[in-house]
């Protein structure tokens, strides 16, 4: 994988980072989510918790969206890793 892909996938995984983040006070189904979804589409082995992760953004529920949205992104996370397309960096 090249450098502007690794970029483009941190920058994917940032973009949910910040939605996991905020999810706990208002609806995440914005326009940048949808972007960073897609763009992490093509490296996710399985499907289901990109699927997820836009079906919790936009529920009413703080509390409900916010744990789908975190438990979603966790499996995102995953997968990316099964995948090769992004590791997490060391703190």
């Amino acid at each position: 994988m090249d450098r502007r892909q690794r970029i483009t996938i941190e920058l994917a995984v940032q973009i949910l980072r910040n939605a996991v983040e905020t999810s706990g006070q208002a609806a995440v189904c914005t326009v940048p989510v949808r972007l960073a979804l897609r763009v992490l589409l093509p490296h996710c082995p399985e499907r289901w918790p990109l699927v997820m992760f836009w079906d919790s953004a936009s529920q009413d529920n703080d509390i409900g969206r916010s744990q789908g949205v975190t438990a979603a992104f966790n499996g995102i996370v995953r997968q990316l890793g099964k995948s090769g397309a992004w590791r997490a960096p060391m703190p």
